[in-house]
């Protein structure tokens, strides 16, 4: 009171600042989880078909545990604030990798790839161990787009120098061993895309002419990025890589949106698609004859030449129902070459049913949606578009994918993150996984130790 008596108004209490809670623990209790889930599917499989526990399960257990801890070890260290989900997600599909292609193995004793998928494992999570610790913070790539795309760019063209591989140059393969470079290049036209992008925003957003009621900008400013786009793009056809090709374009398409809030480049983005699709499957063979198998899976059959790959598949999916054979039970292996690869998703569709396929669909949809949190957190535009290119990654090859094997869409030859064989694709994909990770540490930190509003 005063002395007039009048009630003076009460001082707001001072803003007290934010200590947001790291989640360290969550994660270690999830990659528990993710670990022991792995190891139980492995059991299960040797159960299935020899009525025993496979020898090599506790070695594969206690590997992939200590893998999983290190990589915890080091998040808890250098990405304290880190999103707790997505190395566990990764965990959790590398693991069930393994335990669908040792499963396959069972059926094909001349050609194991389990083992040597175990390997690339094993360099991708050390690859992610080396990004966290060496990337302290993710606008450091920013300085090195060019140098990125010039790589990238080198590496898309190497494979034309060495022979095809089932129709397709997408393969470096020496004295036994081989690459695919591509893999490698998508992580870095991302990287390209965003800083570019990042750098241009306003100007593609406002100024050039307008078209009906889409905004173009000037060449000046669209012409470097989609030089480079339709380069890529380029090579991957000659290679005859539709699948990345694709992926590419979608990627360039998406980040093209995302950092000029323009829907229509998504309208534009999908009319060329319809329009290279439609050119490429009316000039190249082995396009068109995937054309012609995803319009008619069943022709071979009714001519009685027998069941191709996609009828096969799904075949597979049709058998496994809603809570599938079983681990070990089905024979997806009948699709042959390729089911430990592109047809990977038909063995867990028919071995887990459709509810284990539906949980596999949503741990991707789940560590992309991290991704897009992670990127829409952010106060830089860099950051953002890296990490909703990066999400936008795993989220294309997915639906491509899936929708592929489900006769949803033609056959792309590409590859399951995580899940299917592939060294290139899994330490690939343990990369995108690591900059996620330290793009999610940079979102929740930037809000650490700050005063509440």
């Amino acid at each position: 009171m005063t002395k007039a008596g009048t009630t003076l108004a009460a001082a707001p209490a001072p803003a007290r600042a934010v200590r947001l809670p790291r989640r360290r623990g969550v994660e270690l209790s999830l990659l528990v989880l993710a670990v022991l889930l792995s190891v139980y599917g492995y059991c299960a499989v040797g159960l299935a078909r020899a009525g025993t526990v496979p020898p090599g399960a506790v070695g594969y257990g206690a590997g992939l545990g200590v893998l999983a801890l290190f990589a915890h070890v080091v998040v808890r260290v250098r990405a304290p604030y880190a999103d707790p989900l997505p190395l566990p997600i990764g965990v959790l599909l590398n693991g069930l990798g393994l335990v669908l292609i040792y499963r396959l193995d069972l059926e094909t004793p001349g050609d194991r790839t389990a083992p040597a998928q175990l390997v690339w494992s094993t360099l991708g999570v050390g690859l992610f161990i080396a990004v966290v610790l060496v990337l302290r913070d993710h606008r450091v790539l920013q300085r090195y787009a060019y140098v990125c795309v010039v790589a990238a760019l080198v590496l898309l063209a190497l494979p034309i120098l060495f022979p095809p591989v089932n129709g397709a140059r997408i393969w470096i393969r020496v004295a036994g061993f081989s690459i695919q470079p591509g893999e490698f290049a998508k992580v870095l036209l991302a990287v390209f895309f965003a800083a570019y992008l990042a750098a241009n925003r306003s100007a593609l957003a406002y100024t050039g002419r307008r078209l009906w009621r889409l905004q173009f900008p000037t060449g000046r400013v669209l012409g470097p990025i989609l030089t480079i786009w339709l380069v890529s793009v380029g090579v991957l056809v000659l290679e005859r890589d539709l699948g990345t090709s694709l992926l590419f374009f979608g990627l360039f398409v998406v980040l093209l949106y995302v950092a000029t809030g323009r829907t229509g480049w998504i309208a534009v983005g999908l009319l060329l698609a319809v329009l290279g699709a439609f050119a490429v499957g009316r000039l190249e063979p082995h396009v068109g004859a995937r054309i012609e198998d995803w319009l008619h899976p069943f022709a071979t059959i009714e001519a009685g030449q027998g069941p191709n790959q996609l009828s096969q598949s799904l075949f597979a999916f049709a058998a496994g129902g809603f809570l599938g054979t079983g681990l070990g039970l089905g024979h997806s292996i009948l699709i042959g070459f390729a089911a430990k690869s592109d047809f990977v998703l038909a063995t867990a569709g028919e071995e887990l049913g459709l509810a284990g396929l539906a949980g596999i669909v949503l741990l991707y949809a789940l560590l992309v949606e991290r991704g897009y949190r992670a990127g829409l957190a952010l106060r830089e535009p860099f950051g953002r578009l890296l990490a909703v290119g990066l999400a936008s990654i795993v989220a294309l090859q997915v639906f491509v994918i899936a929708g592929g094997v489900t006769g949803l869409i033609p056959l792309t030859g590409m590859a399951m993150p995580f899940l299917a064989q592939g060294g290139s694709s899994v330490v690939t994909n343990w990369a995108i996984v690591a900059l996620l990770v330290r793009v999610s540490d940079s979102a929740r930190s930037q809000y650490d130790g700050r005063e509440a509003p």
